[in-house]
């Protein structure tokens, strides 16, 4: 067992269900634009590096025009729509108890306004000394510069830090900063993939934390 001072969780795909929500907004903003609407893996490969590449992904090459126009569309309708179908994975609301006396806080590429009002209306907001999203740094995930001041913030060492996640920003943030990696398998990433990169560790529920770190 691995005795840790901070847990650092992704957002997307590791806390809660977001993908059908995500794209749904995806597809109306496409076909808003007389566009082909994507198929729901396809979209589900196109997240992890925040919704600017998320829409250029799903525009395809040579739409660079339609880009803000999908973008405003896009997030008009995410910001209303975000919660329709999106709840906490299983063992979630156990989990951050089990852990309430450690420090905890969310790393996302999710832009930060949506990232507090989604943990807020699924009650979790309690649990995190602090939401760390795309637009709050000058740097996203898998840049360890967004992870080495929180290190600072605190006290604590790589070596008691976890990251868990399910996306390969995850893997690779906690890589590139040194502490421990913990991948969730069944979140929007395939597990074969996130297995390639040989994370440090990896669960199937988020109710395995509780056995692997103390």
């Amino acid at each position: 067992m691995n005795c840790v001072d901070l847990l650092v969780f992704d957002l997307d795909g590791t806390l809660v269900t977001s993908g059908a929500d995500i794209a749904a907004s995806v597809n109306h903003a496409l076909s808003m634009l007389g566009r082909p609407t994507r198929e729901y893996q396809d979209i589900m490969n196109f997240i992890g590096d925040g919704v600017h590449r998320l829409i250029e992904k799903s525009l395809g090459p040579h739409c660079s025009a339609e880009f803000a126009e999908a973008l405003e569309i896009f997030s008009s309708h995410y910001d209303e729509h975000m919660l329709d179908t999106t709840v906490l994975y299983p063992s979630v609301q156990e989990v951050l108890r089990h852990f309430e006396n450690k420090s905890k806080v969310i790393i996302t590429n999710k832009r930060f306004m949506y990232s507090t009002k989604m943990v807020e209306a699924l009650h979790i907001r309690e649990y995190f000394a602090e939401i760390i999203g795309a637009d709050t740094t000058p740097y996203i995930k898998p840049d360890s510069r967004i992870l080495e001041p929180v290190l600072a913030r605190y006290n604590t060492t790589p070596a008691r830090t976890t990251v868990v996640g399910d996306g390969v920003n995850d893997v690779l943030l906690a890589k590139n900063a040194g502490v421990v990696s913990c991948a969730f398998l069944n979140g929007l990433t395939s597990r074969e993939t996130l297995l390639a990169l040989k994370p440090d560790y990896a669960c199937e529920d988020l109710s395995e934390l509780m056995h692997l770190f103390c």
